[in-house]
């Protein structure tokens, strides 16, 4: 059998993995990423959700500056390879879609491109490999540590031997936690564990894990008909679930008009292609990606059950998911009257399937660690925030924004969807209470069932990656367990500056962007407590002149923290503070002083 050692190795290609792969490689680590698909890139790419869910701020910030890369990858893959209006292919905020639940949405082809492009230069360095098609089917450990785990290659059964320094769960379920013996949380917690308004009366309930979807993406094809063959169930999934463009809270859709009281049109909801952008022959019809409340699998999880149970269940899902596609096919009702769409076309090889589903389901709720730190409703939820941000962790190693959106469980179930303020992500979370070197770098961070409705989109899954990444990369450097990084204030500290000079915000200011020069000192003086956000807004007014008092305050926040302080109070209090004008913008002060600490580190 095979055998291969690595620095790092990243079980789980989804964002996350990819985000901490990405990151760990750059910094020179031998890193290794294991991909059970035959696509890297989980949500927007095997899973089908190639329409972001992001927040109103990610244009200007909000996401990393790999997040960014990869965005902006996107959208010049387009204005390279498809002629597209001037107006579109000019815009910084181009969208191929054009839909409206998302400012970027795209085929998954595009993502998986750049994803890669984004890689190459590692690959070719050989600081990083991967393998796809490929599963975890066993690990060693020994002393709540892992030694190695062992590999399958699914099309050729062929079985390898990897064991690295450490080890990062990415995968979408949290594959690695009971292979491991990792402990860990499935479902909803009892409200009487969290103290969480919204949480499961009673006992705590495994089965309550949120719907899973089989996407899928069709092309309109005018005077055309594609009706596929009925699938199995379809009555019964038309009516139990039901098949309808009315949402569970009532909203009446139309297939491509606007209804009134709505956003848009069902159509244009999640639609990855607009036609009318492109103005090419490539590109003559528009593609949307169908992942509505109507094709939510509800019927049961996929956690901790048995191999046939889970394939009965993922067969099941299947089929609700073309019994949709028929539904809007042979009954949906017209915009004009009559019924039924044969002209929608199902786009096998938008998903790399022979079925024209996605590799794998949407997973929207995994296994989640028992970790240092668990986030709750009362951490992020607008109800129990005063200011304009979320509740403030010092440990902070990402930021995020979403609704808490859990879709529904089962029939029995109503789902919750709760408005949050901008929120970060706490160290503690990424680790498990007891294991040594795993590290938790998707979904399966120390969130609850409820708070893992806002930490499990898009930009915030890439930055827990991130931070992940970044996490054992500064164990590894340092030699410090994870354990002792969390612990250790300085080392704590050095994490935080490593992220915000590697461009990860980690806290919240909307008018600071990364490309500004203040960003890095903002961003860590924000983390080390020394800078106080306003309490009201999310802008720290970077070019506003500095107050006495705020310079006052900073440095005393600062004393506090730091020994030796006299050297800083001689070089800043003397030249500014005493005088009755300081003549620093406070981008400028926050610069100078940041300088003058970094010594410290």
């Amino acid at each position: 059998m095979d055998s291969q050692n690595y620095d790092i190795i990243i079980v789980g290609g989804g964002l996350g993995g990819c985000a901490a792969a990405i990151h760990a490689a750059r910094n020179r680590m031998r890193v290794c990423l294991i991909e059970e698909c035959t696509w890297i890139g989980g949500q927007i790419t095997s899973q089908g959700v190639s329409a972001l869910d992001e927040h109103e701020h990610i244009e200007q910030f909000g996401g990393t500056a790999a997040y960014y890369e990869l965005r902006n990858g996107i959208r010049d893959y387009y204005r390279s390879n498809y002629k597209s209006s001037a107006d579109a292919a000019n815009s910084a905020e181009f969208n191929p879609g054009n839909c409206w639940v998302s400012r970027l949405a795209f085929e998954p082809k595009a993502g998986l491109k750049i994803l890669y492009q984004m890689m190459q230069p590692s690959l070719d360095q050989q600081h990083l490999s991967i393998f796809t098609n490929t599963r975890v089917i066993s690990a060693s450990v020994r002393e709540d540590k892992i030694l190695d785990i062992t590999i399958e290659n699914l099309a050729t059964h062929e079985k390898a031997i990897f064991a690295a320094e450490y080890f990062i769960d990415a995968t979408e379920l949290g594959d690695l936690l009971p292979m491991t013996g990792t402990q860990y949380v499935v479902g909803a917690e009892s409200s009487n564990l969290t103290d969480e308004p919204h949480a499961h009366a009673g006992k705590g309930d495994p089965e309550l894990v949120q719907s899973f979807t089989y996407t899928f993406a069709v092309e309109y094809c005018p005077g055309e008909n594609h009706t596929i063959p009925k699938p199995d169930n379809y009555e019964f999934n038309r009516d139990h679930q039901p098949y309808s463009f009315i949402t569970e809270k009532g909203i009446q859709y139309r297939m491509f008009g606007q209804a009134n009281g709505t956003p848009g049109s069902f159509w244009t909801y999640r639609r990855l292609i607009d036609a009318l952008q492109f103005g090419d022959p490539a590109v003559p019809n528009d593609i949307a990606l169908i992942n509505w409340h109507s094709n939510d699998f509800r019927g049961g999880s996929i956690i901790d059950v048995s191999p046939q149970e889970r394939q009965q269940r993922l067969q099941q899902a299947k089929n609700l998911s073309l019994g949709f596609l028929f539904w809007l096919q042979t009954e949906a009702p017209r915009d004009d009257g009559g019924y039924c769409y044969p002209e929608l076309k199902l786009r096998k090889d938008i998903m790399g399937t022979e079925d024209g589903l996605s590799q794998f389901p949407y997973i929207r709720e995994s296994r989640r660690i028992k970790a240092l730190q668990t986030i709750r409703e009362q951490d992020i939820s607008a109800e129990f925030q005063s200011g304009a941000r979320s509740k403030n962790f010092d440990t902070s190693v990402g930021i995020g924004k979403y609704w808490i959106d859990l879709h529904r469980c089962s029939d029995a179930d109503q789902g919750l969807f709760l408005e949050t303020k901008p929120f970060q992500i706490p160290l503690g979370a990424l680790i498990p209470i007891r294991m040594k070197n795993l590290i938790a770098g998707s979904k399966n961070i120390g969130t609850t069932h409820i708070t893992n409705g806002a930490y499990r989109l898009h930009p915030v899954e890439w930055a827990i990656g991130e931070a992940a990444g970044a996490l054992a990369v500064m164990a590894i450097k340092s030699n410090k367990s994870i354990h002792e990084i969390y612990d250790d204030p300085v080392i704590l500290k050095k994490l935080q500056h490593h992220l915000v000079e590697s461009g990860v915000p980690i806290c919240w200011f909307i008018d600071v962007s990364l490309d500004h020069p203040a960003f890095a000192a903002v961003q860590w003086l924000a983390g080390l407590g020394i800078t106080t956000p306003e309490a009201e807004s999310l802008f720290f007014r970077p070019d506003s002149l500095l107050s006495k008092k705020d310079a006052m305050s900073w440095l005393g926040n600062a004393n506090l923290i730091f020994t030796m302080m006299h050297e800083i109070k001689s070089s800043f209090i003397e030249k500014f503070v005493e005088q009755d004008e300081i003549p620093f913008s406070r981008a400028m002060f926050v610069q100078a002083l940041a300088n003058t600490l970094k010594a410290f580190f």
